[in-house]
């Protein structure tokens, strides 16, 4: 029942996000964390196409998994990369097994710390926008269930996404995904100036961040933005509440 609870209220979070200010960003950010609070994986990150066609990184759980996203861009190598070409799911790979594969990928990701990976094609009527990664830090099998919320959980962001482009004109959703991806940037910087300002992790940077977003119904780039031309201070933005 937890999880079932806890699905709706992806469910309902994602949704949310259908409305005039749809940040790309906020939905994917939103996936890559359920993903890890309700299936058996320790990390999830997503890659979105760019208007050009190619592969870039949009969100992850953590700072480990943006870096081992990252790292796939710029090599073109990796699970990510191959289920986006491929359109089919890679599920249940030990790492330990794949250095010929992805001989430049894996020991990385296995230095990381992680021993198995599980990435699902992002696509909706033979379009593929991206691919969901998901990452654990144990060999072994998700369990069939585990897939089926995983895919689900993509193919609704997948929607979502798909939903929105349906309502714009080619060039205008060609200049938001532009834009999407440009924001990455931004939101390194403010996460780079809130770590500095408050002493901690670029996790728990980023968490600020996002919580500020939350409280305030802004999106996680609006609230980078200001962050950065300092419109925002970066010890000024609400903390995460504590865990109970």
């Amino acid at each position: 029942m937890a999880r079932e609870s806890l699905l709706i209220s992806t469910l309902v979070e994602l949704a949310d996000n259908l409305v005039d200010n749809f940040d790309v960003i906020d939905v994917l950010t939103v996936l890559s964390d359920r993903c890890v609070e309700a299936i058996d994986v320790d990390a999830a990150g997503v890659l979105l196409t760019s208007p050009e066609g190619d592969l870039q990184f949009v969100a992850s759980s953590n700072e480990s998994m943006r870096t081992l996203e990252l790292f796939q861009v710029q090599t073109d190598e990796g699970p990510c990369v191959d289920c986006f070409r491929s359109g089919n799911a890679i599920v249940n790979y030990a790492l330990a097994n794949s250095e010929t594969l992805w001989p430049r990928f894996t020991p990385v990701a296995l230095a990381h710390g992680f021993r198995s990976v599980h990435c699902l094609p992002m696509r909706l009527r033979g379009r593929t926008l991206g691919a969901l990664n998901l990452f654990r830090t144990e060999q072994g099998p998700l369990t069939g269930d585990d897939v089926v919320v995983a895919q689900g959980l993509a193919d609704v962001a997948t929607i979502a996404i798909i939903q929105h482009m349906s309502s714009t004109d080619a060039r205008t959703l060609n200049d938001q995904l532009s834009r999407a991806l440009n924001s990455r940037v931004i939101i390194e910087q403010a996460k780079g100036m809130v770590s500095q300002a408050t002493n901690c992790g670029m996790d728990a940077a980023f968490a600020r961040l996002r919580t500020h977003s939350r409280n305030h119904n802004a999106r996680l780039t609006d609230v980078a933005q200001a962050v950065v031309t300092g419109a925002i201070e970066a010890d000024d933005l609400d903390r995460v509440a504590a865990s109970k």
